[in-house]
């Protein structure tokens, strides 16, 4: 048997470091035993993937080093490798189980289900799916199917016994089948859920293996009810450790920068990002930190990856960057890499407009535009905070500018602008003296500089986004529960400015 692996990300945001981390996971262990390792698209969510979202996906594994046998770029045996134009295959497979008496029409509308949501909330019931329409007659079918109702096509799950299966890391797993809902398979708009994709997409390209993070574990009872219900012998099993932040809380972009190219845009090497991920869920024998990719690859044994989770410690992270660039790049190769990350002509051509006419010397050109290049600006709360602000106040300013800027999804000079002024509103405080001065402080980490809104696009979204999380970090942070009710305030008001 040839061993098959692969990685399967959505295309509707910037990467994850969680998908590099499992995509290099997923491909260490195909090199080590000689199989392939492909990339497939999972694009079924129509309203948010897009196709620079799937390119940025091809660019930040390719920044690691990680290159894939089969995939949407690359072609293969198995295409297409995008969901969105595999449809009819699950289609087809659907209208077999449907043939098979092992899956249903269920018409149950959106009401209904809200209903059947919150009659289990007051009886303290496990939420999930009532099977009203499990065995609906011929003819009640054909009644919904003539007054134009739509449905979504529902396994049926056994109503009783077991389902188990052994994952390679945590070992034997049972889960009561009373326990898991009768899932949907094709939504109403005839597209497949994730759950109905990924087990057929695995089966039809062969997939051996399936390495993913911990959360999955709790899906995987349904996809091996799936496989039973096809017939089909399900993949092995391993499901990494997950990624965990600082707070010991499952790495979230809400607190933390996790976006694979603020880490590239802040002049790590791939080398050393990519020996990082490994320290994540791995122990190299001899407990050694500092290898190749060649080296693991060699080595690799599932034993040695761990069970718990591991905290994504950045401080890490920067000293193993630091052992790689003594040694790895000669002294003569340093500037030329340092001047290729910051100091290219195109950078520099975008920057010169901005400060043409507010240095004197060339001298003051870094005492200007310092905070371009630098991992850690200088904050304090006296800088952070204007005149007659608390901290809670400047938090939720910044949460909620982040907010809008997400909303926006545009991220530039006039998201900024409108986004900036809009909060003003909200807050009901001065723009000019209260918000621009804390935008200033937080991105420059000074209260002057060149043009703001300007700078705030040579930032890009990257760097700008872990800027205003780690200033809010800076100040304390925000709850779940703070955040939850500002959230609620923040899209109140924002109604009755709209009104």
């Amino acid at each position: 048997m040839r061993v098959r692996t692969r990685i399967a990300p959505s295309p509707t945001g910037h990467p994850h470091v969680g998908t590099l981390y499992m995509a290099l996971f997923n491909s260490i262990f195909a090199a080590h035993y000689g199989g392939d390792f492909l990339l497939r698209i999972e694009d079924t969510d129509q309203t948010r993937s897009r196709p620079e979202f799937e390119e940025s996906i091809y660019e930040s594994l390719r920044w690691i080093g990680l290159t894939w046998q089969e995939g949407p770029d690359v072609g293969g045996p198995f295409g297409p490798y995008r969901q969105s134009e595999r449809t009819d295959i699950y289609r087809k497979h659907c209208a077999d189980l449907l043939r098979a008496g092992k899956a249903y029409k269920c018409f149950t509308t959106a009401e209904e289900l809200e209903e059947i949501r919150l009659v289990s909330q007051k009886t303290g019931q496990k939420i999930g799916y009532d099977r009203r329409h499990r065995n609906l007659t011929e003819e009640e079918i054909n009644a919904f199917e003539s007054a134009g109702r739509p449905f979504v096509l529902r396994l049926k799950v056994p109503l009783s016994g077991d389902v188990e299966f052994t994952d390679r890391i945590k070992g034997k797993i049972s889960v009561p089948c009373k326990d898991v809902d009768d899932q949907v398979l094709l939504k109403s708009d005839a597209f497949p859920t994730y759950h109905l994709a990924n087990v057929v997409d695995d089966h039809e390209m062969q997939i051996t293996h399936v390495i993913r993070g911990d959360e999955w574990i709790s899906s995987t009872p349904k996809h091996i009810l799936l496989y039973q219900a096809f017939g089909w012998k399900p993949p092995e099993f391993l499901h990494m450790p997950l990624l965990l932040g600082p707070d010991g809380k499952k790495l979230s972009k809400r607190k933390n920068p996790t976006s694979a190219f603020y880490y590239k845009q802040s002049g790590f090497l791939p080398e050393a990002f990519r020996n990082f991920l490994t320290l994540m869920g791995y122990s190299m024998t001899g407990d050694r930190e500092i290898y190749s990719l060649e080296e693991i690859i060699a080595e690799f044994d599932p034993k040695r990856i761990g069970i718990s989770g591991a905290v994504f410690d950045i401080k890490k992270l920067e000293w193993l960057n630091q052992q790689y660039l003594i040694r790895l790049i000669p002294e003569e190769e340093l500037w030329p890499r340092i001047r290729e990350w910051g100091f290219n002509d195109t950078f520099m051509k975008r920057l010169m407009p901005l400060v043409r006419t507010r240095i004197r010397t060339f001298g003051d050109f870094f005492e200007l535009c310092d905070f371009f290049f630098t991992s850690h600006l200088p904050w304090t709360k006296e800088l952070l905070l204007p005149k007659d602000t608390s901290e809670k106040m400047v938090v939720s300013i910044l949460q909620c500018i982040l907010w809008g800027l997400e909303e926006n999804e545009k991220w530039d000079r006039t998201a900024i602008e409108e986004v900036s002024q809009t909060v003003a509103k909200v807050f009901d405080v001065n723009h000019k003296k209260i918000v621009i001065p804390i935008l200033f402080a937080v991105f420059m980490g000074k209260h002057q500089g060149p043009p703001l809104y300007d700078s705030f696009v040579l930032l890009g979204e990257h760097i700008t986004r872990a800027r205003l999380l780690q200033s809010i970090q800076f100040l304390g942070g925000v709850s779940n529960t703070f955040q939850a009710e500002l959230k609620k305030s923040w899209d109140a008001r924002l109604g009755l400015l709209v009104k």
